[in-house]
């Protein structure tokens, strides 16, 4: 089978932001509305070449702003059109009226979102209070660790997407320049195979496939808003079925797995475990595995999936657990952190909410490094019993 690479791209590494615009390439969207922001701007720039290049026939809408982007996203959709885009930090924020919209309405728009925090003051660097700001939308949201988990993580976005039981928008997250402008050993699929497991595009009920007159978004009132949001809610509910399923089937094509909670060096007398998200969970990974050589039971908990949560799947993991920390890197402003109320509510759901201990960490915000010595002090805070009620702050 032929693969539609250049002899550049084949003999080289990719940044996180080159191999979701790869990705973009290899889906080929009819239409994929823009608008640059730092630190997504690569991913556009990128596939913008690829098209300008004639390596993928999407037809490219620069619009004026992103709340504009996301309207044409709808246009497009609805039109019965493949659609996708990218965004991060402010621009997701300024996005978030019509975010309400697309999820609404289901339609299956794809945007991969790079991560970046939100102002003020200003700042162009990591944490996750942009995609955690608009995890509320409706939008299914899917964290990467690495390039390569941005690159496979699109082909099962845009099924889960665009699979009739769900018709839900989906995000696929990676972390401003620590995936996005990092440089990675990416195995890319070959084009013929990504066609494949994408399938054609089908919209059921687009603009013009319509015979009779119908009405797209229109006024409803309350006794059928709340029906329609409870169509939308169980929708998600099935979401996560699908996700199994499309992530088999994509295991079965590149051989890696992508299970909705990853777990690392789990055990059955395993003591302490730190549950993160995206690119921190590696750094998790590297201390784990030496102080496991040194004897301590530690282990890491990746979350992939954050909406729908996986709660029944956490919980069956989060089991026999002992001692729990939940690392985010944002805020919830006069609550417990997002990942961290999540954990907290998988043990409730579990009845075994007291029977362990939990304690929420907060690490990263704007960009502010997350060092392999502040893992380790979280871990022996845990095998030391050293609980707060409190949220602590690593590496303030």
């Amino acid at each position: 089978m032929k693969n539609n690479l250049s002899l550049e791209e084949k003999g080289s590494g990719l940044t996180g932001a080159e191999a979701v615009a790869e990705a973009m390439r290899q889906i080929e969207p009819g239409v994929v509305p823009i608008y640059p922001i730092t630190p997504q701007t690569p991913i556009i720039e990128k596939f913008a070449k690829l098209v300008a290049n004639g390596r993928a026939k999407s037809e490219i809408i620069t619009a004026e702003s992103e709340h504009s982007v996301m309207s044409i996203a709808i246009g497009a959709s609805l039109a019965g059109v493949r659609t996708a885009t990218a965004s991060s930090s402010v621009g997701l924020a300024l996005m978030y009226e019509v975010l309400n919209v697309v999820s609404g309405m289901r339609l299956p728009v794809v945007m991969n979102v790079v991560n970046r925090t939100l102002s003020a003051p200003i700042n162009i660097h990591c944490d996750h209070s942009d995609s955690m700001g608009v995890r509320d939308a409706g939008w299914i949201q899917i964290y990467s660790e690495s390039a390569q988990e941005a690159y496979d993580h699109n082909f099962l976005a845009t099924r889960l997407a665009e699979h009739p039981e769900v018709f839900l928008p989906v995000m696929v997250m990676q972390d401003g320049f620590i995936t996005s402008h990092l440089l990675e050993k990416v195995e890319l699929l070959l084009d013929e195979e990504v066609k494949d497991f994408i399938g054609d595009y089908k919209y059921p009920d687009s603009v013009f496939s319509s015979k009779e007159p119908k009405t797209f978004g229109p006024l409803v009132l309350p006794e059928h808003f709340f029906k329609i949001k409870v169509e939308q809610a169980r929708a998600m509910d099935v979401a996560k079925k699908v996700y199994q399923e499309v992530s088999t089937e994509l295991t079965k094509i590149t051989g890696r797995e992508y299970p909705e909670v990853e777990t690392f060096q789990i055990e059955k007398d395993t003591e302490a475990v730190i549950v993160v998200m995206s690119s921190a969970a590696g750094t998790a990974k590297a201390v784990a595995k030496r102080l496991i050589k040194k004897g301590q039971k530690v282990g890491v908990i990746k979350i992939r999936l954050f909406r729908p949560f996986p709660y029944e799947e956490l919980g069956e993991i989060l089991k026999n657990i002992k001692k729990i920390a939940v690392l985010d890197r944002s805020f919830s402003f006069g609550s417990f952190p997002p990942l961290y109320s999540e954990v907290v509510s998988t043990l409730h759901l579990t009845g075994k909410r007291f029977e362990q201990k939990i304690q929420s960490y907060v690490f990263g915000l704007g960009g502010r490094d997350l060092r392999e010595k502040d893992i380790k002090k979280v871990y022996q805070e845990l095998l030391q019993d050293k609980f707060s009620a409190e949220t602590k702050f690593l590496n303030l």
